[in-house]
């Protein structure tokens, strides 16, 4: 049982088919649902060959590739694998049996709750469902998101975008290109040096110009439909705040693990694996991609994570053997 359709749980599926194994992977959204949840206009910083699972190669005409191609690809890659994967059925908990087997609850979207026995479990459910809290007053307002999708909304409105690494930083640009009056906000002392290299030079030319304003040092205090209250090196101040966007970074999601008794670092939300199996500490239970990492997820990326699954399926068919 495959629990996530991301490149990760794709490749592991793709891996299962390959040694003769049988699989069924459970998506609670749709193919690639967080890719599909990036920014329209997102350019990835890998290049295709780099996003490549199962061998199937990633043609592109370009160095980076667009979040258009990599859905077009992963797409392809589904259909020429002719992987099954049942979408909008989402997992909500995995137990295990006496015997060592697992029982995986799941809710497809138009039938009854559904009960799948597994020998082995991989969960695959990536680290961009959860955002990293600021824990601030208003921060579940309806104006206030930690998601960007489209710079449109912020035509001609006071935008405030909280934080200081990459995501943020395109954010930023785009709000500013579409029209917006755009404020980043920042805890630290500057820009994150992780940022995109086209990327960096655009974001600090436009801080120095005036044409973004930038607060560092500076944290959020409060959120209200009006105003982001802030506290920097010149005191509190109120900055007016039509949309907000806190780009705080995300985490794995923990229910499942706990729910299988699995072990997870509290403080990074990571579970307890072996590094060189993805085995957590619950025996036939994996973890690969995004959530190997929990808090600190932004170490995973589809480069390094797509080869988890395969990692994964080899000590599996060793036990298990061709066939089951």
């Amino acid at each position: 049982m495959i629990v996530g359709a991301g490149p990760a749980g794709l490749a592991a599926a793709i891996a299962a088919k390959q040694h003769g194994l049988s699989y069924v992977i459970l998506e609670k959204g749709v193919l690639v649902n967080s890719l599909v949840h990036y920014p329209s206009t997102m350019v990835f910083f890998t290049t295709p060959e780099l996003m490549e699972i199962g061998g199937l190669p990633f043609v592109s005409p370009n160095d980076k590739p667009s979040r258009l191609e990599a859905l077009r690809y992963y797409r392809r890659a589904t259909d020429t694998y002719q992987l099954d994967v049942q979408f909008e059925e989402p997992v909500e908990a995995v137990s295990r049996e006496g015997d060592g087997t697992f029982l995986v609850r799941s809710l497809p979207k138009h039938t009854a709750e559904r009960i799948r026995r597994a020998r082995t479990v991989v969960l695959a459910t990536g680290a961009y469902d959860f955002a990293n809290p600021l824990g601030v007053p208003g921060e579940d307002l309806p104006h206030v998101s930690h998601f960007f999708r489209e710079p449109h909304m912020g035509y001609r409105r006071d935008v405030v975008v909280v934080g200081g690494k990459n995501s943020a930083a395109e954010a930023a640009l785009e709000l500013y290109r579409a029209g917006a009056r755009v404020t980043l906000v920042h805890r630290g002392e500057g820009l994150g040096e992780s940022i995109k290299y086209w990327v960096k030079p655009d974001i600090e030319n436009r801080i120095k110009e005036g044409s973004i304003r930038a607060h560092f040092y500076t944290r959020v205090t409060a959120i209200t439909p009006e105003v982001v209250s802030v506290d920097g090196p010149t005191g509190a101040t109120a900055l007016p705040a039509d949309l907000v966007y806190l780009m705080t970074g995300y985490r794995a999601e923990t229910a499942l693990l706990r729910s299988a008794g699995a072990d997870v670092n509290e403080p990074i939300f990571a579970p307890v694996h072996d590094p060189s199996t993805f085995e957590t500490t619950v025996p036939n239970l994996f973890v690969i991609g995004a959530c190997v990492a929990g808090k600190q997820s932004g170490k995973i990326f589809i480069e390094n994570g797509r080869f988890h699954g395969e990692a994964v399926v080899k000590t599996i068919a060793e036990r298990l053997g061709p066939g089951q």
